[in-house]
């Protein structure tokens, strides 16, 4: 990867967290509140350059790159595929904020950053004060609810899950061309126009390198194994989200795959609000303007 990339976060903070999972990269920057924002595939932490700027005036900002992503160590494989289970990696971050002193934060996940957080919540309910997600429903949700037409709007993830080295092998073939087709096909537009070339330049970046590809189809081999056992012994216990729970969804997202993602979310937290954003899948980076007008809304009651 490359030793110099745009800056795109004047005045943060950059450096690297040890935990007992991975060791974490991290932008930390502005003043106030700890808000920890928690980025999906296929990105790094990059994906929230737009609104931190309005968001650091009122928190401190914690931008990590999950495991194996952007410039975070890459945790070994194993059958289980138990180092990217939502769970390991939520314990890294809660790990992490300890490390950098905070003992009760709020926090927000886009895509694979949202399975992490609600997978924070619910097995670390004493360090949350807020948990937002940004278009998605629960892992167990989807597989569950997969059909013909929702097969072929996230087809990724069937993709991605497959045994190793298949899909790793087919993206490393063509690892830009993949990226950029999955990013263009996720917004609204069906472009590439919403992200900036700074941010593009990142992801190209990290995305080229074949262990990190790998790491990335981990991610998603544990969502169809070891995550939605998680969630499914959850909701068999009667195990709810214990905190304020906001969804935000593109209405061109991927989450409109129901009808109403809210009622959804219902079933895993008493006590959620939400609303629909003007874009497809990437919030922070299409609607910037109004994903972080309805964060600080919610983070700021």
């Amino acid at each position: 990867m490359k030793s110099t990339l745009p800056e795109l976060f004047p005045g943060f903070e950059t450096i690297s967290v040890e935990t007992a999972e991975a060791a974490l990269f991290c932008r930390i920057g502005g003043s106030g509140p700890p808000l920890l924002l928690l980025h999906g595939y296929p990105q790094s932490h990059v994906i929230w350059h737009k609104i931190a700027v309005p968001l650091k005036k009122h928190f401190t900002l914690i931008l990590p790159d999950l495991p194996g992503y952007g410039r975070s160590s890459i945790p070994l494989q194993s059958a289980d595929h138990g180092a990217y289970s939502k769970r390991t990696m939520a314990n890294a971050m809660v790990e992490m904020m300890q490390v950098l002193g905070h003992r009760r934060f709020s926090l927000a996940g886009h895509d694979r950053g949202g399975r992490v957080a609600y997978r924070l919540a619910m097995d670390h309910p004493e360090v949350v004060e807020r948990l937002a997600i940004l278009d998605i429903l629960p892992t167990s949700d989807y597989w569950d609810r997969m059909d013909r037409t929702f097969a072929l709007k996230i087809y990724h993830w069937m993709f991605l899950a497959q045994p190793a080295p298949f899909p790793e092998k087919l993206i490393g073939a063509a690892p830009i061309r993949f990226l950029e087709h999955t990013l263009a096909s996720w917004t609204a537009e069906k472009n590439l126009n919403c992200f900036s070339e700074e941010a593009l330049v990142h992801n190209r970046d990290w995305f080229c390198d074949p262990d990190r590809i790998a790491a990335t189809c981990e991610d998603y081999r544990a969502g169809a194994a070891i995550d939605y056992e998680h969630d499914k012994a959850d909701l068999e216990a009667g195990r709810k989200i214990a905190v304020p729970l906001l969804a935000l969804w593109g209405d061109k997202g991927i989450a409109t795959s129901v009808r109403d993602p809210l009622d959804v979310w219902r079933n895993w937290c008493p006590e959620v609000e939400g609303q629909a954003m003007p874009c497809g899948h990437f919030l922070p980076e299409e609607a910037p303007q109004e994903t972080s007008k309805a964060l600080l809304k919610f983070f700021r009651p």
